[in-house]
């Protein structure tokens, strides 16, 4: 079956590193969306994520259908809420704050949520959601109510993810939050990707394409950026043609 899990899947078998562009429907407008999926096609972006902490805006559902129509690239949603769900996607990163200890992202809002994600129609795909602290405050901490895994415990990361592929995750997601003022160390992912055996996604503070280069080689299988291209689209080639190298 021809899944976005399984293309994951398959990515990591062949070595080949992955790149996903993140649209927060908070911050982009559908009449910027043209130029974004020109640079992404041309770029090699293998996936958009869609999603974000807040959801202000009325026009996820608009965004999403706009991506689909325009382009063959697979738009999973990356949700901060139950409200942020829409059917015209192709995959749902069903999101568990393993790192956290609010029950309420551990299980409440998938309880919450279960009817509606399962009449969606999406892929449904459970993921160990790990935030590392990224040197500056952001927007899911505070909303989830948690405290992110200091950057230099490497020991307590892994065994976050070792855990959560444990409990059935079929990808583990380490971010240091939209806008961090630095990425998740390079040590930190090397320790991690070493220890799980399943697709690992990192994203947060990734604002340069040798950033995007170390991350990958280190054992990120997709990496994932999000408020850097919202500064600089154009980061869209660069950042493209470093996932490419690392995959080389």
């Amino acid at each position: 079956m021809n899944t976005i899990y399984n293309r994951l899947l398959e990515q990591k078998r062949n070595k080949q590193k992955a790149f996903a562009v993140l649209i927060d429907p908070d911050k982009t407008d559908v009449a910027t969306l043209p130029s974004l999926i020109t640079l992404a096609n041309t770029s090699g972006v293998d996936y958009f994520f869609v999603g974000g902490s807040l959801m202000i805006a009325p026009h996820l559902e608009l965004l999403v259908q706009t991506i689909r129509q325009s382009c063959d690239i697979p738009v999973v949603l990356f949700p901060g809420s139950p409200a942020q769900i829409t059917p015209a996607a192709n995959a749902l990163l069903y999101l568990s704050l393993i790192s956290g200890r609010n029950p309420e992202l551990l299980i409440g809002q998938h309880v919450v949520s279960a009817p509606v994600v399962k009449r969606s129609g999406l892929e449904i795909i459970p993921t160990g959601y790990v935030l590392i602290d990224g040197g500056a405050p952001t927007t899911v901490s505070y909303i989830s109510h948690s405290s992110p895994i200091p950057s230099n415990k490497n020991a307590l990361a892994v065994c976050t993810a070792m855990a959560g592929e444990m409990l059935g995750l079929k990808l583990i997601y380490m971010d240091a939050g939209s806008g961090a003022d630095k990425p998740v160390s390079v040590s930190m992912i090397n320790a991690v990707a070493g220890n799980i055996d399943i697709p690992l996604i990192v994203g947060g503070g990734i604002n340069h394409p040798e950033k995007a280069y170390e991350i990958c080689i280190a054992g990120a299988d997709l990496i994932v950026v999000g408020t850097a291209i919202e500064k600089d689209p154009e980061l869209i080639k660069t950042i493209g043609l470093a996932v490419k190298k690392a995959s080389q």
